[in-house]
């Protein structure tokens, strides 16, 4: 393409390590070759932790809107002017509310286009609810800002991709929430995503079960019978390449995933503990079935680390990398 894609990131938590990450991030000089970054941020926080990082090279260019953006440099839209007290890995309110100001800046300028995809930095969902924030997560988030009450958290690396069929949900629900139509919807827009967002031209997707050795026939739980086996199957009908379902603790140790394009979890921690042991610092959230590109570093807002200088900026780098792969895919199937 003529002009590089402006990639918005919105600057997360200021007390935990967002602005580690972004900046130590930004600071690689191959990002500015592939994309121009615009951080939905803070002056007074990037200057802080220019200088707790000891980061006297860095520089952001300090601009007022997505129409200023400087190729080849780090850009910051300086939200608000305001004092702020940043408290090294703690939970503030008002860390709450410009986390919750960036995030709905950042989606006001991708839907008029200023922006072309959107790398979110860790929030703290706690400090962020309010009477206009009541989401348990980006994901649903994003679902409700862009309309797309399909939208699914796909975790994403080299090694492993996994999609999920619920969020965050309480484990005592999950058993309440989950039905064929629910699982086959999900495999359908893991398929879908698998084509479009990632180029996969025959998806193969493995579905873990719901209970422990996918209930040994019916001994102990019978979802896998009654719930899964019917959607793979309606999915296979449908010229989907859908199998199991899989126990999740042999399917992991034997490395049995490596024979599929994506996996399929029931639930967020059956997912994303082997993701996370697999996929080390390098993985990335991505939010599939939006009509629009957003990532995100796969940690959280690390308060235990925040300020030492520790926090490692390859996820980042990685989500902002994944962002331009998946535009110029999606590119590539018009």
């Amino acid at each position: 393409m003529d002009q590089l894609y402006k990639i918005g990131i919105t600057h997360g938590d200021f007390n935990g390590i967002s602005y580690e990450v972004i900046m130590k991030a930004l600071a690689d000089p191959k990002i500015m070759e592939i994309c121009t970054p615009l951080v939905y941020g803070l002056t007074k926080a990037s200057n802080y932790y220019r200088k707790a990082l000891e980061m006297n090279e860095f520089s952001f260019q300090f601009i007022k809107n997505a129409q200023q953006a400087t190729p080849k440099k780090p850009n910051l839209i300086n939200l608000n002017d305001e004092e702020i007290k940043i408290s090294l890995g703690e939970s503030s309110e008002s860390a709450g509310k410009m986390a919750e100001l960036a995030l709905t800046t950042a989606c006001t300028d991708l839907k008029n286009k200023q922006i072309d995809a959107i790398v979110t930095a860790p929030i703290n969902k706690f400090n962020m609810q309010s009477s206009s924030f009541k989401f348990p997560g980006h994901t649903e988030f994003f679902s409700t800002q862009f309309n797309a009450p399909e939208a699914m958290m796909i975790m994403v690396s080299e090694l492993l991709k996994i999609g999920f069929v619920t969020n965050h949900t309480a484990i005592s629900e999950t058993g309440k929430i989950l039905n064929t139509d629910l699982v086959l919807r999900k495999i359908k827009i893991l398929n879908h995503s698998l084509k479009k967002d990632f180029l996969c031209t025959h998806p193969k997707i493995a579905v873990l079960a719901f209970n422990p050795h996918a209930g040994d026939k019916g001994l102990f739980g019978k979802e896998d019978i009654n719930i899964l086996e019917p959607a793979i199957k309606q999915a296979f009908e449908q010229n989907i390449n859908a199998f199991g379902p899989f126990p999740a603790d042999g399917f992991f140790a034997s490395g049995q995933y490596a024979q599929f394009d994506a996996v399929l979890a029931m639930y967020h921690d059956q997912g994303m503990i082997p993701f996370k042991l697999l996929a080390h610092e390098n993985g990335v959230n991505f939010t599939a079935g939006l009509p629009v590109v957003r990532t995100s570093p796969a940690h959280g807002t690390g308060y235990d680390i925040a300020g030492k200088n520790v926090a490692s900026p390859d996820s980042m780098r990685d989500a902002i990398y994944w962002a331009i792969d998946i535009l110029n895919n999606r590119q590539a199937v018009l």
